[in-house]
């Protein structure tokens, strides 16, 4: 996907990307590139590849939620930005919140920011189990994402306790996320959680399944979970 069919293939879907946008995930994939050299960010490293599978992914989210409101978002284990940056370039006035464990990515992602000139974004070296207790981070967010982090009965314990009352968390995931979503309704409905949609669809051009998971909080989580650190992927909630 070359930046023109990018460009054309989000207009389709009712996303008008301007010229300084565009210039923001070209500058996105120069950079990503540059500082994968010099650590892992990641195995995609194809320009038109990139455009595809993170740019593009990542903002499928919105094909069927929106996201034009000024909504505080929290994005677990985003890794390289992925997928509240690129979101977050097509709708600027959402505010992004990104944890992840790992201290190099987070100083990457900084980097990036400054780069893009992103306004309304906080990056937060710690692990989305120890960072959902603090009382300043937990059930403020009106949306929770994550892509390709973890099965769905992890991430549902990792992300829930973020969203506040009438919130969501989107899941979004690639082939087998029917089987987990079926190993998740004991974890969804423990944490307060409701399945509210699940869209299907292929990427363009190569055909990959994909699927956005939708869940409605109804109700607090309760405040013994998140488990500590290690927990929730060692006995998951199934």
């Amino acid at each position: 996907m070359n930046e023109e069919v990018f460009r054309v293939s989000l207009e389709k879907k009712g996303i008008t990307l301007t010229d300084v946008q565009m210039n923001q995930f070209e500058r996105y994939y120069e950079v990503l590139v540059d500082w994968n050299e010099r650590m892992n960010l990641t195995a995609i490293t194809e320009k038109k590849d990139v455009y595809l599978k993170h740019f593009y992914d990542s903002i499928s989210a919105a094909f069927y939620e929106k996201f034009h409101e000024p909504i505080r978002v929290i994005d677990i284990g985003a890794g390289a930005g992925f997928p509240s940056l690129p979101l977050k370039i097509c709708f600027p006035q959402i505010n992004v919140t990104i944890v992840d464990s790992l201290n190099k990515r987070i100083t990457f992602l900084q980097a990036l920011a400054d780069h893009l000139n992103l306004k309304g974004v906080s990056f937060y070296h710690e692990r989305a189990e120890q960072f959902a207790k603090k009382k300043e981070q937990r059930e403020q967010f009106d949306l929770a994402i994550s892509r390709a982090v973890a099965r769905l009965p992890v991430l549902t314990e990792l992300c829930l306790p973020f969203v506040k009352k009438n919130g969501q968390f989107i899941a979004m995931k690639g082939s087998g996320a029917s089987d987990e979503l079926a190993q998740s309704k004991k974890a969804i409905t423990m944490l307060g959680g409701r399945l509210e949609n699940k869209y299907d669809f292929q990427l363009p051009m190569e055909g990959s399944e994909r699927s956005i998971i939708v869940i409605r909080k109804e109700k607090a989580t309760p405040k013994s979970y998140p488990r500590k650190p290690g927990t929730p992927n060692k006995q998951p909630l199934v």
